[in-house]
């Protein structure tokens, strides 16, 4: 028999926000290196390299800083 009463575990969901402390431009790449509990520097590679590759780099930076917001916790 399950018990309905039982209370769940509440699990925090976790966010991905803009960066306020670590941001060199808007602050993309440190909030991703934050949600993926990475090194920024390693992220700003990948766009750099995204961007030199196709252009696509700088359209997914853009769309990234508009969809993104800034994390109200900074």
């Amino acid at each position: 028999m399950s018990n309905k009463n039982a209370k769940m575990p509440e699990t925090e969901i976790k966010r991905i926000y803009r960066s306020k402390k670590d941001k060199a431009i808007a602050g993309v790449c440190g909030g991703m290196a934050e949600y993926l509990n990475t090194d920024p520097t390693i992220i700003r590679i990948f766009w750099a390299a995204s961007l030199f590759a196709s252009g696509f780099g700088i359209v997914a930076y853009v769309l990234c800083r508009i969809i993104i917001p800034a994390n109200p916790n900074q």
